[in-house]
Protein backbone atom coordinates (compact mmCIF):
# COMPACT_ATOMS: atom_id res chain seq x y z
CA UNK A 1 0.00 0.00 0.00
CA UNK A 2 1.21 3.08 -0.93
CA UNK A 3 0.78 6.22 1.62
CA UNK A 4 1.02 9.95 0.50
CA UNK A 5 3.55 12.19 2.61
CA UNK A 6 0.54 13.77 5.05
CA UNK A 7 -0.28 9.78 6.23
CA UNK A 8 3.88 8.71 6.71
CA UNK A 9 4.47 10.02 9.80
CA UNK A 10 1.58 7.13 11.12
CA UNK A 11 3.21 4.35 9.60
CA UNK A 12 6.75 4.49 10.96
CA UNK A 13 7.51 6.90 7.98
CA UNK A 14 6.96 4.68 5.36
CA UNK A 15 6.42 5.38 2.13
CA UNK A 16 5.29 1.74 1.01
CA UNK A 17 3.73 -0.58 3.81
CA UNK A 18 3.76 -4.51 2.50
CA UNK A 19 1.09 -6.38 3.30
CA UNK A 20 0.38 -9.88 2.49
CA UNK A 21 -2.11 -12.78 2.45
CA UNK A 22 -5.21 -10.56 2.35
CA UNK A 23 -8.01 -10.85 -0.30
CA UNK A 24 -9.84 -7.66 0.01
CA UNK A 25 -9.35 -3.69 0.99
CA UNK A 26 -11.14 -4.07 3.70
CA UNK A 27 -8.85 -6.87 5.07
CA UNK A 28 -5.87 -4.99 4.14
CA UNK A 29 -6.73 -1.96 5.78
CA UNK A 30 -7.45 -4.30 8.69
CA UNK A 31 -3.95 -5.13 8.78
CA UNK A 32 -2.70 -1.35 7.96
CA UNK A 33 -4.38 -0.43 11.62
CA UNK A 34 -3.31 -3.14 13.61
CA UNK A 35 0.91 -3.15 12.61
CA UNK A 36 0.41 0.88 12.66
CA UNK A 37 -3.29 1.89 14.89
CA UNK A 38 -1.84 5.78 14.48
CA UNK A 39 -3.54 5.26 11.19
CA UNK A 40 -7.23 3.97 11.84
CA UNK A 41 -8.48 7.38 13.26
CA UNK A 42 -7.15 8.62 9.84
CA UNK A 43 -8.72 6.29 7.13
CA UNK A 44 -11.62 4.64 8.80
CA UNK A 45 -14.89 5.81 11.15
CA UNK A 46 -15.66 4.35 13.87
CA UNK A 47 -18.03 1.64 12.23
CA UNK A 48 -14.55 0.04 10.70
CA UNK A 49 -16.00 2.32 6.84
CA UNK A 50 -13.45 4.54 4.84
CA UNK A 51 -13.48 7.76 5.53
CA UNK A 52 -15.27 10.15 3.26
CA UNK A 53 -12.16 12.27 2.73
CA UNK A 54 -10.04 9.56 1.75
CA UNK A 55 -9.86 7.82 -1.66
CA UNK A 56 -8.13 4.72 -1.97
CA UNK A 57 -7.15 3.45 -5.64
CA UNK A 58 -6.37 0.21 -7.21
CA UNK A 59 -4.79 0.87 -9.83
CA UNK A 60 -6.45 3.30 -12.27
CA UNK A 61 -9.91 2.49 -10.09
CA UNK A 62 -11.45 4.51 -7.53
CA UNK A 63 -12.92 1.62 -5.19
CA UNK A 64 -15.86 3.30 -4.63
CA UNK A 65 -16.56 2.96 -7.74
CA UNK A 66 -15.85 -1.12 -7.61
CA UNK A 67 -17.00 -2.74 -4.49
CA UNK A 68 -15.27 -0.59 -1.94
CA UNK A 69 -13.72 -2.37 1.41
CA UNK A 70 -15.21 -5.50 -0.42
CA UNK A 71 -13.20 -4.95 -3.49
CA UNK A 72 -10.81 -7.96 -4.67
CA UNK A 73 -7.22 -7.37 -4.45
CA UNK A 74 -5.19 -9.70 -7.49
CA UNK A 75 -1.61 -11.05 -5.84
CA UNK A 76 0.81 -8.55 -6.02
CA UNK A 77 -1.40 -5.40 -6.37
CA UNK A 78 -0.55 -1.82 -5.34
CA UNK A 79 -3.11 0.07 -3.51
CA UNK A 80 -2.82 3.96 -3.21
CA UNK A 81 -4.23 5.74 -0.71
CA UNK A 82 -4.95 9.79 -1.10
CA UNK A 83 -6.90 11.68 1.50
CA UNK A 84 -9.00 14.16 -0.37
CA UNK A 85 -7.38 18.57 0.30
CA UNK A 86 -9.78 21.12 0.81
CA UNK A 87 -8.76 24.50 0.79
CA UNK A 88 -8.68 28.12 -1.12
Amino acid sequence: MKLPTVLQPFAGGSEKVAIEEVTTVGEAFTKLEQEHPALRRRLTDEQGALRRHVNVYLGNDNIRDLDGLDTKLPDGCELLVLPSVAGG
